[in-house]
């Protein structure tokens, strides 16, 4: 059981919970759709991105896709809205809308 996260869920009895401090598997973000969390929406301008990629290592949700080398539109379904990457890009190619999901 301590390997397995899929097996914790809601129904979980207390005993069958991981140890304190236990990471009990690795890679599981994608597993969890977060940005239901956001309040605040990122939006990104292409026509003003330059493509120099330094907003996909400053966001702390990996929620800035890089295909074939270019920066792709957000991934909201783990973007959590903290608005880093706004401040990371130099080109003013992603801006926060206020209180949209």
């Amino acid at each position: 059981m301590a390997s397995d996260i899929s097996k914790l869920g809601l129904d979980v009895k207390w005993q069958d919970l991981t140890l304190g401090c236990t990471v009990v598997g690795s890679c599981t973000a994608a597993e969890f759709n977060t940005g239901e969390w956001r309040t605040d929406t990122p939006k990104f301008i292409e026509e003003k991105c330059k493509q120099c990629l330094l907003c996909a290592p400053a966001c702390p949700d990996s929620a800035i896709p890089i295909v074939n080398g270019k920066r792709g539109d957000f991934d909201f379904d783990h973007c959590k809205g903290c608005g880093i990457c706004v401040k990371a890009c130099p080109f003013d190619a992603i801006v926060m809308l206020k209180g949209v999901r």
